[in-house]
Formats: structure tokens, sequence, C-alpha cells
């Protein structure tokens, strides 16, 4: 059937809105039919690490199409899935030796789910099925991931068939208005952990699974050091297992291939995915500690799976892009440039009395709007200025990605996570459209401007 531009689109995803239609990619660029080109500064959503059309990846996938593009888990092993699977062994925590593949955040989230619980079930401890999360927070779209989600315009909708799961706050410390330090600041979110598992029972508690840098629900959110080693001992004091979301932050996102190692933190499990395949092919990973995998295969065997995990031409795909990653030192390349980013967005500050926060690690950033600075007061929700920024800048040819901060309903955060391979010079092409766009923002909403303003 013959399909045209013009037609209106079968297609249906969150809105009705339209885009342009895409042409080819290349770096950190897309182009559309017409010709405009666009810079990719959210990385699609936080996936294209390694940017776009890398030739030794589009070379490791036609290899593997010429070989086989399937082979059925419980028919065949294969070599590309093999050969990743020992890769990500080698770089995760001493003892993390197993590794389960998927095709995305949100099953490599459950297949976590699913290990912790198989696993206390296996070692008579069934009674343990609560696993505690953040708010904000998001994991995934499934209703399993979703239970874990403290993001209300997501979860409301489906409460009714969720079993959801208790929450405590997110280390937002940058909200905080107190004498503390932030080692302190970082201690007392901690302690609200310990709260929850002695309120809810130490003997219910399956697991607490966290972000270690922010994604989407609380925009590249960092907490005071102190708090990532005191999670990892209270989870210790109480058999709790450690999981850390690293669907967004892992995979050199942060300037490490796991953000954990920022702080030295070994978790019992680690959900990877997004920069994983790269864009290049839908691919996710849990990796586990051999003492959980050992436990629930000798119970029996995992009772979980999905029809393409370890598939060859993902697998092939994923290898090729963490290669690329190794090979170019592209991990220090993004800590470098992560530091010019996030310092020239700290500059915006001065110009901008309305961006009340910058945060993040490596390429993994973001800069807060608010109304007052001092109080971090949001701006009206119904401004809508998490959706009018991202148009603006998107009209001049820069992608960036906006969520809202306060649990979905009001708050404005903007993240700015161009691929790894960015480069210095670059970086003024993300600012220029960025500050323009800020600026008409500013001229609509009749926002304050600082010093440097025009």
């Amino acid at each position: 059937m013959d399909w045209s531009p013009e037609q209106n689109s079968r297609l249906f995803y969150q809105t009705r809105q339209r885009r342009p239609l895409l042409d080819r990619a290349e770096g950190i660029y897309l182009w559309d039919i017409k010709g405009k080109r666009y810079l990719d500064a959210a990385s699609g959503a936080m996936v294209s690490n390694i940017g776009h059309s890398n030739p030794r990846v589009i070379e490791a996938m036609r290899r593997q199409m010429e070989r086989s593009t399937f082979g059925y888990r419980l028919h065949f092993e294969n070599e590309p899935a093999e050969r990743l699977a020992a890769v990500i062994a080698s770089m995760s925590p001493v003892g993390h030796e197993k590794v389960f593949f998927v095709s995305g955040g949100s099953e490599a989230v459950e297949s976590c789910l699913k290990l912790a619980r198989q696993k206390a079930v296996a070692t008579g401890q069934g009674e343990r099925w609560q696993v505690i999360s953040l708010s904000p927070s998001y994991h995934g779209s499934t209703l399993g991931a979703l239970a874990l989600t403290g993001y209300r315009p997501l979860t409301e909708p489906f409460l009714p068939m969720l079993r959801r799961m208790p929450k405590i706050p997110a280390p937002r410390c940058y909200l905080d208005r107190d004498d503390l330090s932030a080692e302190e600041r970082g201690l007392r979110y901690a302690e609200l952990l310990r709260q929850k598992i002695i309120e809810l029972g130490p003997k219910t508690v399956l697991a607490f699974i966290m972000e270690p840098v922010g994604g989407a629900s609380t925009g590249a959110l960092v907490a005071p050091d102190a708090y990532y080693g005191r999670i990892r001992e209270i989870c210790d004091q109480f058999g709790v297992l450690l999981i850390y979301d690293e669907v967004m932050s892992g995979v050199g996102r942060t300037g490490k291939f796991l953000a954990a190692e920022h702080w030295n933190i070994r978790p019992d499990i680690i959900a990877l995915a997004k920069g994983f395949g790269a864009g290049y092919a839908p691919l996710g990973a849990m990796i586990a500690h051999d003492d959980i995998v050992n436990a629930v295969l000798d119970d029996g065997g995992f009772q979980h799976g999905h029809t393409y995990a370890g598939n060859p031409l993902c697998c092939a795909a994923g290898l090729a892009v963490v290669q690329e990653i190794i090979e170019n030192d592209l991990m220090v390349h993004t800590q470098q440039v992560g530091m010019l980013l996030k310092a020239e967005l700290e500059q915006l500050m001065n110009r901008y009395p309305f961006i009340g926060d910058v945060r993040g690690k490596g390429l993994l950033l973001a800069f807060e709007i608010v109304a007052d600075r001092e109080t971090m007061e949001p701006l009206p929700p119904d401004w809508m200025v998490y959706h009018k920024l991202v148009e603006y800048a998107y009209r001049r040819g820069l992608i960036i990605y906006s969520r809202r901060t306060r649990n979905g309903i009001a708050g404005d955060h903007f993240m700015i996570c161009p691929p790894m391979i960015t480069t210095q010079d670059q970086i003024a092409e993300i600012l220029e459209p960025l500050k323009a766009s800020l600026d008409e923002l500013a001229a609509e909403l009749k926002l304050p401007m600082g010093r440097n303003a025009p």
C-alpha cells in the first residue's frame, strides 16, 4: 500500500502532536526530510550515548545479520550474547558474574524485582515482598515497574491495577532550607529508609531500588556523598537487597561505566538499558551477584524470560557500542566535556535568575526553572513551562528533554544530555539556541533577567 508524508498518521503515542519526518542522522545531529538539522542534546531520551550512525556498530550489525538475526535462547546459545555478557561482567562490581539480557529498561527493572523475590523464596524468606522506592522516581512503564514509580500522572490511572510499593522521599537536598551540611542532609535522607524498614517490619522488606543519579522524574538528581554509603549499610543491616536502576545513568553516561562507581557502591542487582543498545537495537540487561543467581537456579530455575532475550543481532550491536566507548576512552571524555557543559549551564544562572538549580554528573545534566530561587517555589503549572521551552528550542533545531519535577504535577526541569561523543566546540552549538529559547520564554512570561541580560 502506498504511503506519503502528507497522509494522516496511523500511529499514536502519548498525544496528537506531530513532528517532522526523520530523514537521516549522524553523530550528534539529525535531519528531517526538508533538510532542517537538529542537534540532539537529549540523546533521544538519554539513549544515543555514542551518537547516531556509528559505522562500527552498523558494520557489526551487518556482519551479524549475514549470519543470523534470531536464535531462541532455549534452543541455542550465541556468540554475541556470550561475548557481551563477559565484557559486562568484567566491568561490574566484584562477584557480579551473571547477566540476564532483556529488550529495554522496564523489562530490566521487572527482571530485578522477580530475581530478588525468587531469591527470597529460594532461601526461606518468603515473607519478604515489599520493595521500597523513592518519590519522585521513575522505573518503567509496565505495571510492576509503575508500582515502584513515584510520578503521579503516570501512576494514577492504573492505581486500581497496581500492588503499590512503599516510598520514601528522594534526597532532593537542593529544595531544603536548613542549617545542615550536605553530609548531614544526606544522612538524614538515608535515615528515612531505616525508619521505613522498621515501620513495615524488617522481615517483610525485600529490596530498596534507586537511581544513583536521577533520571526523568528528578532531573539528574545527585545526592550528597554520605547518602550512598549509608543506604548500603542500612540494606546490609536488615538483609535488604539494594537494586540500582542504572537504565539511564549506566554505560558511561556519567563518566563511569556504572554511576555506582562514583561512590564505590556495590549494589546487589543492577538494571541497564537505554545507552546499552544506544539507539541501534532494543537492549537492556540485569546484572546480579553470583550468590543471588545461584540460589535461584539451585531452587528450580529463574521463572522469568522474554522472547528476545539475548538476541544475537541486538547483542552484536551492544558489544560494538561498549567497545566503541572503551577503545575511544569516551568515559574520560564524558567527564571532561560534562564538566565544561555543566559550568556553562551554571553560568546561565547569572543571566536567568529563574534557573534555580543545575545538577548532574558527566553528560547526565539538568537545570530547573523556578519562580523564586531563594524558596525554590515552582512556576504556576498552567504556564506549561516544561512544554514551552522544549518547543522553543526545537524550533531552533535544539532537542532537549523535560519533565515536571514535583511528582509530575508541578515544577519544570530540563535535561541536557548530548551524546558522549560531543566535543568542546559543540557545547557552543547547544548554548546559543538554548539561550535564545530562554530569552523567548522570559519575554513571554515576563520573567526576571539578570545582570548579563542584553
